[in-house]
């Protein structure tokens, strides 16, 4: 084995590195020596080189184990720049011709080659294992190990038969790598792959680099993300979707306003992702917008920003991208975009899954949201969920440590909280001690008769989300943990068995309040940075609205809502045209209201000397009004609603969404087909006079006014729409 100084002078040689990072050394040197090894390193830590330079100094051939096309063909490639011989790496997987395997198999069995990448599905073929069983192996590498577990964001079952097969091949130490294993996970990984006796390297989760965000989802986010990429020119960016489609609907809503983009997904045709991922790399396209298919492995150290436009399924997934920036230990901002709608949606999609699927992908779901609508450090709940203890109580890079915190003494509460858990043998989950707390007769809560309990509805004047914060605050101290084997069920620590002994202060902070309630504006001006930019104008317009909405006798939210009026505030329109690219204003709203705010607005910019911003408006991709106009000549056609949900691919309430856009817009529409077919007539006439007195178009206090017992939100919304239609357009 190489001595100290031969080692580093060997990563020189090959790489042209002259010290190793973190536990780069030591790793190398015990895989050298025939050890199994397990390690735990954040992304850009520098994984790829503990098994690419002992690939180089052993006898044999390595081979490494890696989910994805991208991550081979993009190391292969380094390895090569670092060789004068492009047989020492190859991959083998299902892109390559047969031409191309061919090459491969003589290169290996001519010993040329020290580095195989091959995917889980093409060790498993027979005749790869045949070649590989007549080749000296110097050490299997295990790359994305996390894939084994099924409590890891991107389980694949293959990775389950890794050990079998390299039974079969032939044994070789075995090093197993991942950015991100939950203690759980980590375990798993071990015990599957056989080497529960392996040496664990594990390196702090901690990126101080990494600016974290989380900003509520509205239906102004497409706006808001340009704004955000534009304010970060020529620098690289990633934008993750959860759906294909949503990858290339907004790669070309990006594109259609100026920014060079491209989508990434695995559905798109293999040379087509390989181009796509290499002008990224080459920086002929400032921004990807992927799946999570892309960047595994990706090394582009300079990548400035990750946006998550969906929240992923779990925190693994979310710690993985957002690791993506700053690997080069610059700036790295990460911002994600979050609607409990999201959430719920991912949950439904699991509804066909075996039930223990469902357990865990609802367990990993529920460590997001809890993540997303926290106000503690996001960095130190990042952390405790992967089994490391951050002391700060103030990192300086998360929104909540930069934002003034409001904490409230939480002794009672907590105490509380451990007496009904231990009172419950510590046998429910946290929902199930929430469901206690507030008075919620769930199903379980009645089953079990914990109806009856004293402490039964104790805290029902507390919000079911303050709750939710306050035990996860007392996981992050030590007095609760979370049994993951045993579906998430809670159990008191010996340290929170000594606070109901002995209670002390126990400062906890509020939670922020996410509303995801549709034509929810203060919600919507929050998303887009606190509401108008000239609030001087912002209030001359919402007096004009005052002034027209007693003049015709209809409220003002017919006219304007307020995120439009705070957009007109913003990006002060001067004429009709200009107008009706408003968000929520059509070419009818422009025409009917619009020249008596056009006015006011052109007298204010020439009263005040204002520079026009020359373009903030969001262009939209045809796709999308092809789907308006489509809704609309259906609707003209009476055909019943739930069948144009159906023919389009969508929910009921996301149809709802459109035809919302639709009449908010300005065109009129006429659904009195569908009313008379599913709701009587003095209940349509009820919710239309709310309407005609109400002082706001919020559905929860329409709700709130008419009962929720008695109306649907559904019969609210579809009344709204008849509304708007025939008093406002």
């Amino acid at each position: 084995m190489p001595q100290k100084l031969e080692l580093t002078s060997e990563l020189k040689k090959h790489f042209g590195f002259d010290s190793f990072k973190g536990n780069q050394e030591a790793i190398i040197r015990d895989l050298i020596k025939g050890q199994d090894i397990f390690v735990l390193m954040p992304t850009g830590g520098g994984k790829s080189l503990c098994y690419q330079l002992p690939s180089l100094l052993m006898e044999g051939m390595a081979i490494v184990i890696s989910p994805l096309i991208a991550l081979m063909k993009n190391q292969v490639d380094a390895m090569r720049n670092f060789s004068e011989e492009d047989g020492v790496a190859h991959f083998l997987n299902s892109s390559l011709t047969k031409q191309a395997i061919d090459s491969v198999r003589n290169d290996i069995l001519s010993g040329r080659t020290k580095l195989l990448y091959i995917a889980p599905e093409s060790l498993t073929k027979e005749e790869n294992i045949e070649l590989l069983r007549q080749v000296k192996i110097s050490f299997y590498a295990i790359d994305e190990a996390h894939c084994i577990s099924e409590w890891g964001h991107d389980f694949r079952p293959e990775y389950r038969r890794i050990r079998a097969i390299v039974n079969e091949i032939g044994e070789a130490p075995i090093i197993a790598l991942t950015a991100t294993a939950t203690p759980k996970v980590q375990h798993d990984i071990q015990k599957n792959l056989g080497m529960l006796d392996a040496v664990v390297y594990k390196s702090s989760f901690n990126r101080s680099n990494l600016y974290y965000e989380v900003r509520p989802k509205t239906d102004e986010v497409d706006k808001e993300i340009i704004k955000y990429i534009r304010s970060q020119a020529g620098k690289s960016g990633i934008v993750y979707c959860l759906s294909r489609k949503k990858v290339e609907e907004f790669a070309e809503t990006l594109q259609v306003n100026g920014i060079s983009a491209l989508p990434y997904h695995a559905g798109l045709d293999a040379s087509v992702r390989s181009v796509n991922q290499d002008k990224f790399l080459m920086e002929q396209v400032e921004v990807i917008v992927a799946t999570i298919a892309f960047g595994m492995g990706i090394d582009k150290p300079d990548v400035r920003y990750v946006i998550h436009y969906d929240m992923p399924k779990s925190l693994e997934g979310y710690y993985q991208e957002t690791g993506r920036s700053g690997r080069d230990g610059g700036e790295g901002q990460c911002v994600a975009f979050y609607t409990h709608k999201d959430l719920e949606k991912l949950k439904k999609f699991m509804q066909g899954k075996p039930v223990a699927e469902q357990e865990i992908g609802n367990q990993l779901l529920f460590e997001t949201q809890a993540y997303a609508e926290s106000s503690v450090c996001r960095r130190k709940s990042l952390l405790y969920y992967f089994g490391e203890e951050y002391t700060q109580d103030n990192c300086g890079s998360c929104d909540n440590c930069m934002k003034t915190k409001k904490t409230v003494e939480g002794q009672e509460l907590l105490m509380l909280i451990l007496e009904i858990i231990a009172e419950l043998k510590e046998k429910f989950k946290e929902e199930h001690i929430v469901d206690i707390l507030k008075g919620n007769k769930s199903a379980d809560v009645k089953s079990f008769l914990h109806d009856d309990l004293e402490s039964f509805g104790s805290a029902s004047d507390e919000s079911e989300r303050f709750l939710h914060g306050v035990i996860r605050q007392a996981m992050i101290a030590g007095y609760i943990s979370k049994d993951i084997e045993n579906y998430g069920l809670l159990k008191i620590t010996p340290e929170g068995k000594a606070f109901m002994k002995k209670p002390k202060p126990f400062p906890v902070v509020k939670d922020i309040e996410i509303d995801d309630e549709e034509g929810d504006n203060e919600a919507a001006s929050r998303a887009s940075g606190g509401g108008a930019a000239d609030d001087e104008l912002f209030s001359i317009l919402k007096d004009l609205r005052k002034k027209l909405s007693k003049k015709l006798e209809i409220p003002p939210f017919v006219i304007f809502q307020d995120p439009s009026l705070e957009a007109m505030a913003t990006t002060y329109p001067v004429t009709l045209e200009e107008l009706q690219n408003i968000p929520g204003v059509g070419a009818g709203k422009a025409k009917r209201y619009g020249e008596e705010f056009v006015k006011v607005i052109k007298e204010h910019v020439r009263e005040n000397d204002i520079i026009r911003p020359e373009d903030l408006r969001v262009r939209t991709v045809a796709n999308k009004s092809k789907l308006k106009v489509s809704i609309i000549q259906a609707i003209d056609r009476k055909i019943a609603l739930d069948d144009i949900a159906l023919s389009k691919g969508l929910e009921i309430g996301e149809l709802l969404d459109e035809i919302e856009a639709i009449v908010y817009s300005g065109t009129k529409i006429n659904i009195d087909y569908f009313l008379e077919e599913v709701m009587d007539a003095d209940r349509v006439d009820e919710i239309f006079d709310y309407f005609s007195s109400a002082e706001t178009d919020k559905i929860s206090a329409a709700l709130d006014e008419l009962g929720e017992d008695d109306f649907s939100e559904t019969e609210v919304r579809l009344v709204r729409i008849k509304f708007l239609s025939e008093i406002g357009n």
